[in-house]
């Protein structure tokens, strides 16, 4: 059931610090989700919840929890900021032009975190909360003093350099772009980079329009994005740690996305490491590349009529 103890321990699975997994904190993703003390997680629900109404009273009809009125610049500094920092909420999704201090202000929780929110209970949750910190990073990382000494340095093709934030996934990316592309695509272009903390650190716009790839559903975009212009590919590259190889239902969304697109589309599914590999390998399509970050000169390929390439439209 929806208690507070169990807020926290999502709360912390999500990656908020110990400040931001308190009771206060629990009662508004509580909130956030519609839940009363006796709903099951599964139950949750995305709704529009202001500060006072949306929340403070909320808590107060379900738990019994009152708190004083002066509280709700509380709620809204210490809370609901650092939900939307974590990417545990979105501020305004409902009214997205809302001037600051208009009196139709709210918060929703993210769609991000309401599946993993309700996953909780169940075989999938701890899978759930592992792609949401490998997608959305964590703010005790953000908050973390130590943190910018354990970015990720990355050289780009064309000689600039940038840091990424730490973790594993953003390990994968750096290895796409310094190791992938110098072997197997060599001379691209990077039309595409993210980082779990932005997803869109790097755009081509210019060639993405071009190519009629839709940029601005940069959320679908895999993690990566090259373009050969030589051989006219266009590769597509997924960083797998948590979650997310190149599985037949993402080829359907990737191919609908991209119908428009002159260029060959090469689907490739970058590990970390053997073992990561093998985790996801039954969800790997057929007529996609694998590669393993830490065996950098070799493909696998999942295909048994061709070698590498772009994959054949059915």
């Amino acid at each position: 059931m929806a208690s507070v103890e169990e807020a926290r321990i999502i709360l912390e699975a999500l990656g908020l610090p110990a400040a931001q997994s308190n009771e206060m904190s629990a009662l508004t993703l509580i909130s956030l989700c519609a839940l009363g003390p006796d709903d099951r997680w599964a139950n949750a629900t995305r709704i529009r919840c202001t500060v006072t109404k949306g929340i403070m009273d909320y808590v107060r009809d379900k738990f019994g929890k009152v708190y004083a009125p002066n509280t709700r610049e509380t709620f809204r500094r210490q809370v609901l900021h650092q939900f939307v920092q974590g990417h545990i909420a979105d501020y305004n999704p409902f009214e997205p032009g809302l001037a600051t201090n208009s009196p139709r202000a709210h918060y929703a929780i993210s769609d991000a975190a309401l599946i993993a929110v309700k996953a909780f209970g169940t075989r999938k949750w701890r899978s759930a909360a592992g792609k949401f910190v490998a997608e959305h990073g964590t703010l005790r990382e953000l908050y973390s003093p130590e943190r910018e000494s354990r970015r990720v340095p990355v050289t780009l093709p064309d000689g600039q350099k940038i840091s990424l934030s730490p973790g594993r996934h953003n390990e994968v990316q750096r290895a796409i772009v310094e190791e992938f592309a110098p072997r197997f695509a060599p001379g691209s272009e990077l039309l595409y980079f993210g980082d779990t903390s932005k997803k869109s650190l790097v755009v081509e716009t210019t060639v993405l329009v071009r190519l009629n790839v839709p940029y601005t559903e940069h959320d679908k975009l895999p993690d990566v994005v090259l373009y050969d212009r030589k051989r006219e590919w266009l590769f597509l590259i997924e960083a797998v740690t948590s979650h997310g190889p190149v599985s037949p239902k993402r080829i359907v969304e990737l191919q609908a996305m991209l119908e428009n697109c002159p260029a060959g589309v090469v689907f490739v599914s970058a590990f970390p490491d053997m073992a990561e590999f093998r985790r996801h390998a039954p969800k790997i399509a057929w007529e996609t590349e694998v590669w393993l970050a830490d065996a950098p000169d070799h493909l696998i390929h999942f295909n048994g009529d061709r070698f590498f390439g772009p994959r054949v439209r059915r």
